[in-house]
């Protein structure tokens, strides 16, 4: 047994020795997701089981982090707000790149100019987006949306101080942002499409909504589920645009768990807390991940 696991190592060391260039190529990218990535995330969640004083570890307390972060109010409410966060995801942000890439996709002539123009809004920075959203629908007269709504002769709204209308604005917002590089996702996808299965819809006369729905869809069903996935964990990753636009309000009304970790370590200082607060976070995405896996099974079968 010893010697087959001998063997077997310096089979490997000759593969490794033979084809010695791919892996020195390769050997910057790894170090630097060795020393950037995964190091800082294992000794953060280290960390997490730790007392701290700044950053340094003055005791270990088990899972007492854990248990602080769960028992605020803070983390359930925080935890309600990303899954509506994702409910208007899914509802102002998924269909929308899917129906994008559909009509480019049926376009005759332009489709590199609307290309272009679907994905520039991609390579504005999520600040400047937040930005320029907030600008938009500012309560008051001020505001770009009360002052369209005002010469309509519409009453104003308050829009970012109204708990209701919150979290689906910020949604709008990030949506108009990466819609564009998904729908390009998508469009890739329908260039695979095999077009004789289209050819056979025309013939037996089917539609354009019933080419999309028994031919399109389950062709780029693979990729429909890898952007579902991937918006999901875009969700639960959001910050940036709740703290530029409503920093968390109306009364917590847009908190969500990466925004208040963020709180928890530059505003509160408990860097404990907010280590904790991440490992939970990304615990929630492991579970939602690996039901993908099983769902993607599933219909692969």
């Amino acid at each position: 047994m010893k010697t087959q696991v001998t063997k077997k190592k310096s089979n490997l060391f000759l593969k490794v020795a033979k084809d010695y260039s791919p892996w020195l190529l390769g050997l910057p990218a790894i170090l630097c997701i060795l020393i950037c990535s995964w190091q800082p995330m294992i000794r953060g969640i280290i960390l997490s089981f730790c007392d701290l004083t700044g950053y340094e570890a003055t005791g270990f307390v088990g899972f007492e982090n854990y248990k602080a972060v769960l028992g605020d109010y803070l983390f359930v409410k925080c935890l309600v707000n990303t899954f509506e966060y994702l409910f208007w995801s899914l509802i102002i942000g998924f269909i929308p790149p899917i129906a994008i890439a559909f009509m480019i996709n049926e376009l005759i002539h332009g489709k590199k100019v609307f290309r272009f123009i679907t994905y520039l809004p991609s390579l504005v920075s999520i600040v400047a987006i937040s930005l320029i959203w907030t600008t938009v629908f500012r309560p008051g007269q001020n505001g770009v949306a009360n002052a369209i709504l005002t010469k309509m002769g519409l009453p104003m709204l308050s829009w970012f101080e109204d708990s209701k209308l919150t979290i689906p604005l910020i949604i709008l917002s990030s949506t108009w942002q990466g819609m564009g590089s998904t729908a390009l996702m998508f469009f890739a996808s329908l260039q695979s499409v095999n077009g004789e299965l289209y050819e056979a819809a025309l013939i037996d006369g089917a539609g354009i909504c019933r080419r999309i729905w028994h031919v399109t869809l389950p062709q780029i069903r693979g990729m429909v589920l890898l952007m579902f996935v991937q918006q999901i964990i875009a969700v639960f990753q959001i910050m940036v645009q709740p703290l530029k636009m409503t920093g968390g309000g109306p009364m917590n009304e847009s908190m969500t768990l990466c925004l208040q970790s963020y709180y928890y370590a530059f505003r509160d200082f408990q860097i404990e807390k907010s280590l904790a607060m991440g490992v939970i976070t990304a615990l929630i995405l492991l579970v939602l991940t690996g039901f993908y896996h099983v769902l993607n099974k599933k219909l692969s079968d």
